[in-house]
């Protein structure tokens, strides 16, 4: 087996972990499964981690690693706030699109987290997380784009990280409309504009800073 520095050897373990659930789920999913997944004994699992509840932690911080980078890449200033937000969800949805298995898997650990003992502290790391990478893109948008929040950041970004949520599970429970998805990410869009402030000369949102 070739030597791996132990970052490198988690991301392994972590990437392999999340094909395993995705394919049967996280309760039948064993330490075992993860590092046959992996092509690695058991022993260099139980050396990258200490417990399930760290891989799972892990789990987690990767899925969302996967899809923020995505949107990051996708939020360059636009000509208004409100077309520079719409890109980002836009690359968001894409990637639940392409990926809906992972998205589910979202689901599904926070289940498992809140229905075993010990493990629910779990379920709102993840949500909390949540709301720290909307506040971090809602930093990030305010430092590129001439708009102050109309309710305190960490308001919005819960806000718009429980519509994004409760979005992604309609779409993995009922299925794609294409129009009907399309209009409900213009919704939000416009909330957004709607919850800022600041010059806004094209009249759909704050626009770029010069």
């Amino acid at each position: 087996m070739t030597r791996m520095p132990l970052a490198a050897r988690r991301r392994q373990l972590t990437e392999a972990a999340i094909r395993a659930m995705a394919r049967d789920g996280v309760s039948r999913t064993t330490t075992r499964s993860i590092a046959a997944e992996a092509g690695v004994s058991l022993s260099v699992f139980h050396y990258c981690f200490d417990s399930k509840q760290a891989l799972l932690e892990s789990v987690i911080t990767a899925i969302t690693d996967h899809y923020v980078g995505v949107v990051k890449r996708a939020l360059r200033p636009r000509d208004t706030l409100r077309e520079t937000v719409r890109a980002g969800f836009t690359a968001y949805w894409d990637h639940v699109r392409a990926h809906p298995e992972e998205h589910m898997l979202t689901y599904e650990l926070t289940q498992y987290a809140l229905r075993t003992p010990g493990c629910e502290s779990l379920a709102r790391r993840q949500h909390e997380r949540y709301g720290e990478i909307y506040l971090d893109l809602i930093e990030r948008l305010s430092g590129a784009v001439a708009f102050e929040p109309r309710v305190p950041g960490p308001v919005l970004a819960r806000y718009l990280a429980a519509v994004t949520d409760g979005l992604t599970l309609d779409f993995l429970v009922v299925g794609e409309d294409e129009t009907a998805f399309a209009t409900m990410l213009d919704m939000i869009s416009d909330q957004v504009a709607a919850l800022t402030q600041g010059p806004d000369p094209g009249g759909r949102g704050p626009a770029v800073r010069p």
